[in-house]
């Protein structure tokens, strides 16, 4: 106990003692910190104290990962489409808005702090590519902690490419930070709060970090079919096929392709021909 201390921190100290789980003394903690002596003679024993709340504070959250990986819980939303693009920033900074712009989902917006208390999607329609675009509810200085933190974290971290939306330096700093002590390391595009920038160019800057390209199939005699079809960027012919049915690799005879992997316009090419963005590929079989 400090000396000169407070009859509320000497009350807590007594909370922490008769604590039954690490809730309660991370609480009593909280209680003994606020009440902690301020002046020069307590700072050693206050250094101390929030070393000691901060090793119990991570290590309760360390133990509700676990508990939450080894529950085989459902995810709190599911996958769609080609890709997952996460919507990640402090409150207040745009992401509801962005993610408006992007899919046309209907979502509240206010002017008001933390607007969004559960993860929001909507789809992104590119050239018929279909991307789930989601939006993180506000990050915060130990999110991870934070009720849903894990989960929240857990739904970034399951997606392909991340969109960071700041006001300033030390909201960009603050949030890339948080990513990062959680072991999320994606593709990151950086976007400023009321930046002056085409929502189509956004778009196009989204499809571009993404590891995937879009092509067409048609028939022979026919325009292309539409939409297209995503595959990952140095994908071939033979993972079109596959894509399309398992009986296409075994009756495959050839390919014939217009665009910017064909040498000219119906080029025929085998199984391991690589594709490129755009390609209309005619697949002929035996």
């Amino acid at each position: 106990m400090a000396i000169n201390a407070h009859p509320e921190f000497i009350e807590a100290e007594k909370k922490f003692y008769a604590a039954q789980n690490d809730e309660e003394k991370l609480k009593a903690m909280e209680e003994m910190l606020r009440y902690a002596p301020k002046h020069k003679g307590g700072q050693s024993m206050l250094l101390n104290l929030k070393l000691r709340y901060k090793k119990l504070r991570e290590a309760i959250a360390i133990q509700k990962k676990k508990k939450k990986s080894s529950s085989g819980g459902k995810p709190l939303i599911k996958r769609e489409g080609a890709a997952r693009i996460s919507i990640v920033g402090m409150t207040n900074s745009g992401k509801s808005t962005l993610l408006k712009e992007l899919t046309g989902a209907k979502i509240e917006i206010a002017d008001y702090e933390f607007t969004t208390k559960k993860i929001e999607q909507g789809i992104l329609d590119y050239k018929g590519v279909k991307l789930q675009v989601i939006e993180i509810p506000a990050i915060i200085k130990d999110f991870y902690m934070k009720e849903k933190g894990p989960e929240f974290l857990s739904a970034v971290k399951d997606s392909d490419l991340v969109i960071l939306i700041y006001g300033n330096e030390q909201e960009r700093k603050l949030v890339f930070e948080e990513l990062y002590k959680n072991d999320i390391e994606l593709p990151i595009i950086y976007y400023k709060k009321f930046s002056d920038i085409d929502i189509e160019k956004v778009k196009d800057l989204i499809w571009n970090n993404l590891n995937l390209i879009y092509v067409y199939t048609k028939q022979p005699g026919k325009k292309p079919a539409y939409p297209p079809i995503a595959l990952k960027k140095g994908s071939k012919i033979k993972d079109l096929a596959g894509n399309i049915h398992k009986d296409f690799l075994k009756k495959f005879k050839h390919a014939k392709i217009w665009g910017k992997s064909a040498k000219h316009e119906g080029m025929q090419a085998g199984l391991n021909h690589i594709l490129e963005n755009g390609d209309i590929v005619e697949l002929h079989m035996n």
